[in-house]
């Protein structure tokens, strides 16, 4: 029962620790990476769908991504997707590829997008908290009903507590890297 609290909790853990990457990936740094693109939903014959089902994404160099669309009718809805999608990027088409130039990251956009990051971190960290506040309850409720004693309620505590410790050591890891990477020229 213990086991299965501690699990549980170590996987919802984790899967928070994963939305986080996710979200760090979309935080642009000075670099060219194809998972910026990654939230950019192109009108497919009317339905939203996205980039990377109708177009190979790729970088050129440090600053340029490559999207190669797959039909070259759809090359305009393309690139009207990436004007309209909020990351301030101007496309140019030259046949079937795309071409977007990164510009420069300014001290104050670099600055912008550290507060950015500082905030994806500390809503994580929240989330796991929530996750350790669950499994306490878990606990306490199965201290209430008699299924196991004070002794293992308290070490299954001490168990969870040491994982959440473990998660929150690995956020502070992730936001320390993304803010380096961020803030290097």
């Amino acid at each position: 029962m213990i086991n299965e609290i501690k699990s549980d909790a170590e996987m919802r853990m984790s899967k928070s620790i994963e939305a986080l990457h996710h979200a760090f990936a979309k935080i642009r740094t000075g670099r060219a990476h194809p998972s910026l693109l990654e939230g950019v939903k192109v009108s497919y014959y009317g339905s939203p769908t996205p980039l990377s089902q109708v177009a190979n994404i790729g970088t050129e160099d440090a600053r340029t991504l490559t999207v190669r669309v797959w039909e070259s009718s759809m090359v305009p809805e393309v690139e009207k997707a990436i004007l309209k999608s909020d990351l301030g990027l101007n496309p140019s088409a030259a046949g079937e590829v795309i071409r977007i130039p990164l510009p420069m990251l300014t001290e104050e956009t670099r600055k912008g997008y550290t507060r950015q990051a500082r905030q994806e971190a500390e809503q994580t960290r929240v989330s796991i908290r929530n996750v350790r506040r669950d499994a306490i309850a878990d606990l306490k409720e199965l201290e209430k009903e008699k299924e196991i004693s004070e002794d293992e309620e308290r070490r299954g505590q001490d168990d969870v507590q040491k994982i959440t410790d473990r998660f929150i050591a690995e956020v502070e890891k992730a936001l320390e890297a993304k803010e380096k990477d961020l803030m290097e020229i």
